[in-house]
């Protein structure tokens, strides 16, 4: 063998080398990255997003710190973003939130229960009223309305001899809210 023969074999030899490390560098790179990706998918934690069903431990405060619902105590509230089971301002507070974290958020009256509606409140007959239902000027009851058979809360705010006037708004319209919120993370059923 010639010796110029001899030189381009060793010239092929190096360069198919250079070829495989190339090729060994952009295999390990590859297999960094999935690992890195990998990682990542299965330790960060699910964030909260509409349409998925989380949840919660929570206590609500109004502006004057009284505390008027609370569950730290209890099962947690289960419910799925978007559905408008609880308050916008609520929902709103838990998308993006992480499992096991927690927030405090200011909710105002239009994201709460909304303003004091006049339309909500009546004045029926005491005769249209329930018979077990003795009118009391401050107390709340449920009543069952003839017309369509729907249950309603009602708060008794005024009665005479004739008439009981009844107001339908929720006891906590017209406020703005206060909710420390922790997010327990996604409801698998």
């Amino acid at each position: 063998m010639k010796k110029s023969e001899k030189l381009k074999g060793k010239a092929v030899a190096a360069n198919q080398k250079k070829q495989y490390t190339r090729y060994a560098i952009a295999g390990a790179a590859v297999i960094a990255v999935l690992l890195i990706a990998g990682f990542y998918l299965f330790n960060t934690p699910a964030v909260a997003k509409n349409g998925d069903t989380v949840m919660v431990y929570y206590t609500g405060t109004l502006d004057n710190g009284t505390v008027f619902d609370s569950n730290a105590d209890g099962d947690p509230l289960i419910f799925t973003i978007g559905n408008k089971t609880v308050i916008p301002g609520f929902e709103e507070a838990i998308i993006g939130m992480t499992a096991n974290s927690t927030k405090t958020v200011h909710i105002p009256v239009e994201k709460a229960y909304g303003p004091h509606l006049d339309s909500l409140v009546h004045v029926v007959n005491r005769t249209d009223l329930p018979s077990n239902i003795e009118p009391i000027v401050g107390n709340r009851y449920v009543i069952t309305r003839k017309a369509d058979g729907a249950a309603s809360r009602v708060e008794v705010i005024n009665v005479t001899k004739d008439t009981v006037t009844l107001d339908e708004n929720n006891i906590l319209t017209g406020q703005n809210l206060t909710f420390t919120i922790q997010f327990v993370g996604l409801y698998k059923k």
